[in-house]
């Protein structure tokens, strides 16, 4: 028989996958510096050796023909969007961005934007950015997520996707809201597989059935952008038949809390406090008291007045009477939401029943934060889930809330078979941290540019109300903008509103395509230029390691390596990898070399903080402190122990989650397969929020700053403080422009409520009759997988998919083209019908479309010529009405977060001879030392052995 693997030429490499964000661990067959296949790590936490496409297909991303090769520079007296550049050499490359940033640090340092997209590093390039002294630092969390994180945050200290998870192994009941099949799809799918085998329940809600949709139990077909109707309308069903935890809410919420009620006069809708200490109404002693005593027993509801005569009422009380009102009864809310009452109701009613008649125990003690030992975990053994789908409306952050709620209510929270915190989570609500609001010239930001403010005092603003960052976040716009506004950067830049900047550095960010709001005015903006023929952003840097859209639209390109070739660190104090039963962290782990010109994005900002000389990067004699990225992630410590690995600390490696630094530690990593696994206590797992056991140890790792009990708060005082200064009763800073205070009341409800998205108010719905989503596919992430010669088999073009009775309703017919047309702009899309649709809602996969020439393409990709973007219908600014909101940001509100999902469309079938997608935009041209685009690309390690076998040998030997 033929030698099939040259075994004696392989080596097995572990490290971290990067396809998507899921984070899961691979194990990579490496022959002859190639890659001869990628497949899932059985040990890992995270995927337990499962692997989706993407992961597979890794191999055909690293063999990508648009991988960058080397530094380039645009040609002076070319245009932006040409692509015309020349290669430079890597010391030209820095020299120039050295120069560039020493001068903006030394002046303005808020001069410079600094914005990431999808990447896994934001510890480390957000603390650049700190050392550096700018305001205006973000990842693409506002784009995603940040409604999802805020919403969690503000209420109970963690929240969906990577602070949580179901826990699968004990759930009884699964509602799944507004999750596409991208995110955390393997950990998901073996988390459904576990459900199927028990006979578990799982409701999915949706506007679309697909991927996870397909395998529930039952689908809910929800109108987009009414989530939080739906929750809401649940909340007002188990309240009607009082089936709520109110033993749960008494003791681990704020429910109890009393709260001042004097409608108009200052301090109304804050808790009433005496000795600076929130107060209750114990019914042991029919007094006041302390709201953090235990030997008390609070009063849930009711109605009381303070010595002073101050009118009070519970928390629970308030929330009682807004949520018994029939705008939330069923029969109101399906009008809205498009779900039948009976549904709700039932639905409502069934995830009640499991909660209280269907507990479990878990019989292992533990101690609660006030030293009380207890016998038993006891679990609400219903879960849920929540994503984009949730996140990407502009009401998504009181949705996100009225989801905990719904949640909370039941007592499934950290409990055996609810919804479990991952460490570091969970915080205290909400994290410490607030955002920084003063800058200098070379002097680092006294505070991180991203945190979580809890009143108005903690706004980035100057004296005038004006904001201080480039993306107005932490302004009057959004003021708990957690994530920051990535996709106003251009826009904000470009109009010099509320500053001009001078240079925009973009990491791994499609600025110039689908990670725009609205793609072919954002390339106009990229382009705009001054009267007097200067760019308005007059400086572009670029670093990634392919040939995306945003690459022409720079000045300076540095090329990035990719996942396979590089170190990086899936960090604590980042995002980590961990698992509701276990703390862990990952590494990647160069498998094998680059055969190009290309340095890791991490080694340029090691280099250039050493090099601009930043003081947590320097040594007191001003030499650098750190040899480059791996001597930097081994010796630097946020405090004593701390740093961005917690596992094999040490100097024998011996520590975990605290320690000095190993000198061997980047190795410790490698000889443990690229992961570190923490496994928390059998008395750690549930009940974290006011475990103290556990609390000891988070605060011993650093995870929290006290083991003070982790109160969920129902009623937000936070959000009240905001609303109290949109109504001039505030004893601090106050807006002075109407529509901020208008906005300020109407949307800093400190109890969750449902609020028809922003774009929807303010256009003629009867003339734009459909939702419009799109959702990324389980084999696609973002832009960068449909350049991946075996995912574009799965795709290479996107339909506008619609509701099969809806489309004939119109006239419009399978596979026909059509119009789709928005207030702000226009497309033609080939339609394919469907049964698995919301009614009033359209949808397609995201990010397939591309400019031809881009990601290595040829100009006549089907990418380009036949998939489309439904960006171009999207605005980053609210429709005009003529008042002052027509320049106010497209997005939540409250967080900021970009409210990709409030389009609204209507659809008109194209005219006889009307065929093809458009609009079409010109090709980019190849860049500089560029492969010509293959028409077949294919790959193998070594050459392919056919093995040819006679039918006599066949049927004789058999399986031999």
């Amino acid at each position: 028989m033929p030698e099939f693997e040259a075994h004696d030429k392989q080596q097995i490499k572990y490290t971290t996958c990067y396809m998507c964000a899921c984070r899961c661990g691979i194990k990579v067959t490496v022959e002859d510096n190639q890659v001869r296949f990628i497949q899932g790590n059985p040990n890992h936490p995270v995927n337990k050796g499962v692997l989706c496409a993407k992961g597979n297909s890794g191999i055909m991303k690293q063999n990508s023909p648009a991988k960058l090769s080397a530094p380039m520079l645009r040609k002076p007296g070319t245009e932006r969007g040409a692509g015309e550049f020349e290669v430079i050499s890597w010391t030209r490359a820095l020299d120039i961005l050295e120069k560039r940033l020493s001068h903006i640090r030394a002046t303005d340092p808020k001069k410079l934007a600094y914005f990431t997209g999808r990447d896994q590093m934001q510890a480390l390039t957000g603390m650049w950015a700190s050392q550096f002294g700018t305001l205006n630092w973000a990842a693409h969390g506002g784009f995603c997520s940040v409604n999802m994180a805020a919403g969690g945050l503000y209420t109970m200290g963690h929240a969906f996707w990577e602070f949580g998870d179901p826990d699968w192994d004990n759930t009884k009941y699964f509602m799944m809201w507004g999750v596409a099949e991208d995110h955390s799809s393997n950990p998901i799918k073996i988390g459904l597989k576990k459900l199927k085998e028990r006979g578990a329940k799982f409701v999915s809600i949706n506007p679309v059935r697909t991927g996870y949709q397909a395998i529930a139990d039952e689908w809910i077909s929800i109108r987009p952008g009414t989530d939080g109707l739906l929750a809401l309308s649940m909340v007002h069903v188990l309240l009607k038949h009082q089936l709520v935890d109110e033993e749960f809410l008494i003791r681990y919420t704020n429910s109890p809390q009393l709260v001042v009620n004097t409608p108009g006069v200052q301090g109304d809708g804050l808790f009433y406090r005496s000795g600076g200490e929130i107060q209750i109404w114990d019914q042991t002693t029919d007094s006041f008291a302390d709201a953090s005593r235990t030997d008390v027993a609070p009063a849930l509801f009711g109605e009381f007045k303070a010595p002073d005569g101050t009118p009070l009422r519970t928390a629970m009380s308030i929330l009682l009477q807004k949520y018994l009102d029939d705008e939330y009864a069923p029969e109101n809310a399906a009008k809205g939401c498009g779900v039948d009452a009976e549904t709700i109701e039932r639905l409502a009613l069934e995830m009640a029943h499991v909660a209280f008649r269907e507990t479990i125990t878990i019989d292992v003690e533990w101690t609660d934060w006030a030293g009380r030992k207890q016998d038993k975990f006891i679990g609400r053994p219903v879960s849920m889930h929540a994503m984009r789908g949730i996140s990407a409306h502009s009401n998504g952050f009181q949705t996100c809330r009225a989801i905990h709620l719904l949640q909370i209510l039941l007592g499934t929270i950290d409990c055996p078979g609810g919804h479990l915190a991952k460490p570091p989570f969970p915080k205290h609500v909400p994290p410490g941290i607030k955002p920084a609001k003063e800058c200098a010239p070379n002097t680092p930001l006294k505070s991180p540019p991203l945190g979580f403010p809890t009143c108005p005092e903690d706004l980035v603003i100057d004296a005038d109300g004006n904001p201080l960052r480039i993306d107005k976040a932490y302004s009057w716009d959004a003021p708990i903008s957690c994530h920051g506004l990535m996709h106003m950067v251009i826009s904000n830049a470009v109009k010099g509103d509320p500053y001009k900047i001078d240079t925009l550095m973009l990491f791994m960010a499609n600025m110039a395509w689908n990670s725009s709001m609205n793609t072919a005015q954002t390339l106009e903006m990229l382009c705009a230029k001054e009267d007097d023929g200067e760019y308005k952003i007059p400086f572009i840097v670029c670093s990634d390691a392919f040939h995306s859209e945003m690459v022409a639209y720079s000045d300076l390109i540095l090329p990035d390596t990719t996942y396979l070739e590089r170190y990086d660190t899936i960090s604590m104090l980042d995002r980590p990898i961990s698992e509701t039963h276990a703390a862990c962290d990952s590494v990647r782990i160069p498998v094998i070399q680059p055969d190009r010109d290309v340095l890791s994005w991490q080694e340029v900002m090691i280099e250039m903080a050493g090099r601009l000389k930043f003081p947590a990067f320097t040594t007191p004699e001003g030499e650098r402190r750190y040899e480059g990225y791996k001597d930097f992630i081994i010796n630097f410590q946020k405090e004593p122990g701390i740093g961005f690995l917690a596992g094999y600390r040490g100097v024998d490696g011996s520590k975990s989650l605290r320690g000095e630094p190993n000198p061997r530690q980047w190795e410790a990593y490698e000889e443990n397969e690229g992961f570190f696994e923490f496994e928390l206590g059998l008395n750690q797992r549930y009940m974290r929020h006011a475990n103290r056991d556990y609390m000891e140890l988070a605060k011993e790792a650093g995870w929290v700053g006290s083991t003070d009990q982790i109160l969920i708060e129902l009623y937000s005082e936070k959000l009240q403080t905001f609303r109290l200064a949109g109504q001039g009763l505030y004893d601090g800073p106050m807006p002075t422009e109407e529509h901020h205070k208008e906005r300020l009341v109407k949307y800093f409800d400190p109890l969750p409520f449902f609020y028809m998205p922003l774009e929807e108010q303010r256009i003629d719905r009867d003339e734009y009759p459909f939702h419009a989503v799109n959702q990324r596919p389980m084999f696609m992430y973002h832009s960068w997988d449909s350049q991946n010669a075996w995912l574009r088999q799965i795709m290479s073009q996107n339909y506008l998919f619609m509701n099969r009775v809806a489309g004939e309703k119109a006239g419009i017919k399978d596979l026909s083209w059509v119009w789709v047309e928005s207030h702000n702009g226009k497309i033609r899309a080939q339609v394919k019908l469907m049964e698995g649709c919301n009614e009033n809602t359209v949808w397609t996969w995201n990010a397939i479309a591309k400019k031809g020439g881009a990601w290595g393409l040829s100009k006549d990709s089907n990418e380009a010529t036949d998939a489309f973007l439904m960006n171009h219908l999207i605005s980053e600014l609210l429709p005009t009405k003529g008042d002052k909101q027509d320049g106010v940001t497209n997005s939540d509100p409250v967080t900021g977060q970009a409210a990709w999902y409030d389009l609204r469309v209507k659809i008109t079938p194209a005219a006889e001879g009307e065929t093809g997608t458009w609009p079409l935009f010109s090709s980019h041209e190849p860049l500089p030392g560029a492969k010509a685009s293959p028409q077949m690309l294919s790959y193998s390690s070594h050459k392919n052995v056919n093995l040819k076998r006679p039918m006599l040998d066949i049927l004789t030997r058999g399986e031999k």
